[in-house]
């Protein structure tokens, strides 16, 4: 697992181990069951404080990317498939306001957006 704090991001610390963990599981990257940095052990390795890290890891685990077995440690929680599809449906979502906003800064008409997301979809 790398995480990486960047100080200039406008960002909090906790946001920014969440985040990136969040990413790594998403991607498959860490695999159901892995074993992650204990709270205090990635918060020395990352110099910062260790309450700071428990609220990014409390947060993983309030949304089932992460399970805990006392006193053993934090690990990735199993794939929930319908939480991955809830999760690229809210980034889904997200990019189709951002479309909307700028098809009616350039004047687009709801046809020409939906042909071009149509032509799109013919390209994959």
């Amino acid at each position: 697992m790398y995480v990486l704090i960047d100080n200039r991001s406008g960002a909090p610390i906790y946001d920014q181990i969440y985040s990136q963990i969040k990413a790594q599981i998403i991607s498959g990257e860490l695999t159901p069951h892995t074993m992650l940095p204990s709270i205090r052990g990635l918060a020395k390795d990352l110099r910062i404080s260790f309450v700071t890290t428990k609220r990014a890891y409390d947060e993983l685990e309030k949304e089932g990317f992460l399970y805990t077995v006392q006193g053993k440690g934090c690990f990735v929680a199993p794939k929930n498939v319908e939480l991955l599809r809830e999760e690229n449906l809210k980034k889904i979502e997200a990019h189709i306001e951002e479309i909307v906003q700028l098809a009616a800064t350039c004047g687009l008409s709801k046809a020409q957006v939906l042909d071009m997301v149509s032509f799109s979809l013919e390209e994959r």
